[in-house]
């Protein structure tokens, strides 16, 4: 439940997009007392409020701010009984007080059709009717009568004197969105924001919001970045950074992605684990592995990155992407014991061999072969035939070369390096036979 609001207090409605409209300020006792502050037209001549009335709404007034509203809307129903001696502007006013009641106890469509009652009495002071067709407008907004929204925007508009408020424009695109009409919702928001940039204000935040969400929805990511753009200089928030860099990527501006997700970064907006990810992915696909590695190993000992084996394993890409294999392998080599497959030990055998490691390079790739779902299972004999090369076990090298020629992918290689075997093993027993004799 809302906090107890008095008569004359202002009341805040939270729309969809976080959007605040504020109704304005008509209470019954400040109405009563008030002159037209709007500047009422002179054609316009209405009665009077008499006092005996004036004391019988006041006394219903004082009742409700003291919560006592079962006996605030009994005192409203005692001048109700006797409304055929009352004029147009104090029927007006009685409406005005149940409305305020309703609305304060949480009944809002008791509320609106009090204050519908109040524009339908005529006449009323043009600064009353304008006032109350606001509030109806808010309203039916925040009850979701979006058509009704706009409907009481349109009697407010003409019948008000002057140039129309933004919040007005605003209003309209607020409902014309929620009922998808995002064509004439572009026009409106465009319309109010156009209307505060000109005097050199900033709209508020929730403007632009609706404004970048009304252009999302018609396909127009152009325009959602220009808005975003504005959002970032304006209101320095992570997740408009975040978004702005989405929005350049879908754009196919990679490299300006990259700089607003870094220039995030750097502020500390980047702190979701899928932003972080992103961010590493995005120094990877433009050459600067070392830097996705580095991140990806902070995320995951800060507990942003789970290490799990998509993790590691692109960790461990970062650094092989980076020459650094010293860094890869042992992220690698946990990323492996996670993977039921047996690819990453089979990149874990090439590494080793690259870095002159045989019987680690064996160790790793027999690992792969036993765990089988290799892509390319004749590179993986082929691996095992050169690190038996090395360690001279030159049979053990040709049956594993044999093994890869069956193997498309590794046949030519597994041949040329077949008949290379055959020529150092012949060597190796030449050599060795002229030494023992």
């Amino acid at each position: 439940m809302f906090a107890k609001k008095t008569i004359s207090q202002l009341v805040a409605l939270a729309l969809l997009t976080s959007t605040v409209y504020v109704l304005p300020s008509v209470s019954p006792q400040g109405m009563a007392q008030a002159q037209d502050k709007q500047g009422e037209r002179k054609t316009r001549r209405t009665p009077a409020l008499r006092a005996k009335v004036y004391e019988q709404l006041a006394r219903a007034q004082t009742l409700a701010d003291e919560d006592k509203i079962t006996e605030a809307l009994e005192a409203l129903d005692n001048v109700k009984s006797k409304s055929s001696s009352m004029n147009s502007y104090e029927l007006a006013m009685m409406y005005n007080f149940y409305g305020f009641i309703h609305y304060n106890a949480e009944q809002y469509d008791k509320a609106i059709e009090a204050f519908e009652q109040v524009v339908e009495q005529q006449p009323i002071p043009e600064s009353f009717e304008l006032s109350t067709l606001f509030s109806l407008a808010q309203l039916h907004m925040m009850q979701g009568n979006y058509d009704k929204t706009l409907v009481f925007l349109e009697r407010w508009e003409a019948l008000n004197v002057g140039e129309i408020p933004a919040k007005n424009y605003l209003i309209k695109a607020q409902a014309m969105y929620q009922l998808k009409d995002y064509e004439r919702a572009s026009r409106f928001i465009n319309q109010a924001v156009d209307m505060v940039e000109k005097e050199g204000k900033v709209p508020e935040e929730n403007w632009y919001v609706l404004q970048r969400a009304i252009f999302y929805e018609l396909k127009q990511p152009e325009k959602v970045r220009d808005v975003l753009v504005k959002m970032v200089r304006h209101y320095n928030a992570g997740k408009y950074w975040v978004q702005l860099a989405g929005m350049y990527g879908e754009l196919g501006e990679e490299k300006k992605q990259l700089a607003i997700l870094e220039a995030a970064y750097q502020q500390g907006y980047i702190t979701s684990g899928s932003d972080v990810f992103n961010l590493a992915q995005l120094y990877y696909y433009h050459q600067v592995p070392v830097k996705g590695a580095r991140l990806m190993e902070q995320g995951m000992k800060d507990g942003v990155l789970e290490r799990n084996l998509r993790n590691l394993k692109f960790a461990a890409n970062c650094w092989a992407l980076a020459k650094n294999d010293d860094k890869a392998i042992p992220v690698l080599t946990a990323a492996a014991k996670l993977s039921d497959d047996g690819e990453l030990d089979a990149q874990l055998g090439q590494m080793y061999l690259n870095l002159e490691k045989f019987d680690r390079a064996i160790d790793a790739t027999m690992a792969a072969l036993q765990k089988g779902g290799l892509r390319n299972q004749g590179m993986a004999h082929l691996v095992l035939g050169m690190a038996y090369f090395n360690k001279q076990r030159f049979n053990d090298a040709l049956n594993e070369l044999a093994k890869a020629e069956k193997f498309d992918s590794a046949k030519r290689m597994a041949q040329q390096w077949g008949k290379y075997v055959e020529s150092e093993k012949v060597s190796y027993e030449r050599l060795k036979a002229e030494l023992s004799s």
